[in-house]
């Protein structure tokens, strides 16, 4: 079961979704889908620590896709932060999160009962993200990643190399991987229920034979295999095959 529950508005720019409630019964068999991700994931279990991790975690942004075994029961809140509201929240480059994950009392004190004040708190005290850091990643955002990145640079009046440089510090991502993983994270909310050939043209690939490619280095398999034994990615309480 999930439940909602809306943060206070001025923390929606740092956040990519309400904070949510997870409360899911013992299994046997289940698994946690975790496709990669540009998003910040903080998880503060409410009982027991699940799939081996600290009580309470934070999930950097990632390129690759795992599978977290469930045991036990799960009661949790989940937070989805942008990559700069983890910048701006944790006051730490997000490349040092990237594809790790950390107990999250060594980077914040985040009480279930009071996540608005705690994150307004460290908002406050945070550093900005670089402007043009922040405007190339809503142009990259709002696009599904189909932007050419030279373009990007030549707009913000910086090379190449200094942008990717500082874009990955404070994303966690250089912005050509942040790209493609937000084009398959796009490709992965059309599936299923799409065609797989009109959902590639959808998001930007070129033809099936990129998407597969992508398919391999993202997620280990090809999109059949994929969505046999992840038949939805919405709600990641799913069972392994």
């Amino acid at each position: 079961m999930t439940s909602a529950i809306p943060p206070d508005e001025r923390l929606r720019p740092l956040l990519t979704r309400d904070y949510v409630r997870f409360r899911q019964p013992t299994e046997d068999g289940a698994a946690w889908l975790a496709p990669p991700s540009t998003a910040v994931t903080v998880i503060i279990n409410m009982g027991d620590a699940f799939g081996g991790l600290p009580e309470a975690f934070v999930a950097g942004p990632s390129d690759a896709c795992d599978v977290v075994t469930m045991d036990g029961e799960i009661d949790c809140v989940e937070l989805k932060l942008t990559p700069l509201g983890a910048y701006r929240l944790f006051g730490l480059p997000v490349s040092e999160l990237t594809n790790q994950v950390v107990d999250l009392t060594e980077l914040a004190d985040l009480r279930p009962g009071r996540l608005d004040e705690d994150l307004l708190r460290l908002a406050d005290a945070g550093p900005e993200p670089a402007g043009e850091v922040a405007w190339v990643w809503r142009r990259l955002h709002g696009t599904h990643g189909n932007t050419p990145i030279a373009a990007l640079a030549a707009e913000v009046g910086w090379s190449r190399r200094h942008l990717v440089n500082r874009f990955r510090a404070q994303t966690g991502l250089a912005p050509k991987t942040l790209a493609r993983v937000l084009r398959f994270e796009e490709l992965l909310r059309r599936l299923p229920g799409t065609e797989l050939a009109e959902a590639a043209a959808a998001c930007g690939y070129y033809d099936q034979a990129h998407m597969n490619r992508d398919f391999r280095e993202f997620a280990g398999t090809t999109p059949g295999a994929w969505l046999a034994r992840f038949p939805s990615v919405q709600y990641p309480w799913v069972r392994a095959t």
